[in-house]
């Protein structure tokens, strides 16, 4: 292939702009042109395709968010939709697509895929809920992220002696709040992956509280509940003032750690590379620190394996 589009679709992700910045200066660096397509499929169906170049993604490392925008698209869910994107990438002489988003958008490359036109597939989400790879992009500035949230919210919660439910998003994987609950330590942490036992968890509390814990911290996943609706519950079984806080977008922005930026520059590299070799349908993932890819159907249909032993460990050392 000699030209390729990259876009960015779904919900945007702290190292998207490092995993352009590697797709536009691999291209050129082989002698590929590269054309940028803003606001994901919705903006591929609308032509807003513009040629990219070395100084087109020049001082966006440090950047959070994504230079191409992002969007959702209904109409690309249809057959309709769908011919209008093949025949835009067709107009433009586009060969192939380096797609970056997560499940969702991973669909939508999959159903370009499946009516021939080929794609290659990058992991970013915060959510870190994509089976096939061990990470993805953006996954480790969100931790970090919620542990500066955490380390401000504790000094309040200390002072006032009081519970404090904490809820980070993970609608389906309960990523964020393990490790955010390990690393800030925490003394409860609650996520979709496991039942909701919070007879067992007010336990906890006031365990601690018997051995002189006058303060709590909860890490609460949005999949597996509500904070604001949790907060009473546990007030009314514990006996002890608790506060909610919803991090909300805040997890999803700011400048990416420097893991995410070399993860994304490894990842945008190794899709340009396929797509050089006339080989797409297929998604980038990192296993044991090695870059490899998979058919994106397979990827797909992979199931996201949850981590029990780090789950026990957060439990261990919550008490």
């Amino acid at each position: 292939m000699k030209r390729i589009g990259v876009l960015t679709s779904g919900g945007d992700a702290p190292g998207m702009n490092a995993a352009i910045r590697a797709v536009v200066r691999t291209a050129v660096y082989k002698d590929m042109q590269v054309y940028g397509i803003r606001r994901g499929f919705k903006g591929l169906i609308k032509g807003e395709i513009d040629q990219m170049d070395v100084k087109s993604v020049g001082e966006i490392l440090h950047r959070g968010g994504t230079i191409l925008n992002t969007a959702r698209s209904e109409l690309f869910k249809t057959e309709e939709g769908l011919k209008k994107a093949i025949n835009v990438l067709n107009v433009f002489g586009i060969e192939g697509l380096v797609v970056i988003g997560g499940d969702g958008s991973f669909r939508g490359a999959l159903d370009l895929c499946e009516r021939g036109f080929p794609v290659v597939a990058i992991p970013g989400t915060i959510d870190n809920d994509i089976a096939c790879t061990e990470q993805t992009i953006g996954f480790d500035t969100a931790v970090n992220t919620v542990l500066e949230a955490i380390n401000k919210i504790r000094d309040t919660v200390t002072s006032h002696e009081r519970t404090n439910i904490i809820e980070v998003m993970g609608r389906h994987a309960g990523d964020i709040a393990i490790y955010t609950a390990i690393a800030g330590g925490a003394e409860g942490i609650l996520i979709p992956e496991m039942p909701l036992d919070i007879d067992k968890l007010c336990k906890r509390i006031i365990e601690g509280r018997n051995r002189g814990k006058s303060s709590s911290i909860i890490i609460l996943a949005e999949g597996a509940g509500k904070a604001v609706e949790l907060e009473k519950i546990i007030e009314e079984k514990t006996g002890m003032e608790t506060r909610a806080t919803v991090l909300g977008y805040i997890q999803r922005g700011g400048s990416p750690t420097a893991a995410d930026i070399i993860l994304a520059s490894r990842m945008g590299y190794h899709a340009v590379e396929l797509l050089e070799n006339d080989i797409g349908n297929r998604v980038v993932a990192i296993r044991r620190n090695q870059i490899v890819d998979y058919d994106i159907k397979e990827a797909l249909d992979m199931p996201k394996e949850f981590n029990q032993d780090l789950y026990n460990l957060a439990l261990v050392l919550s008490i």
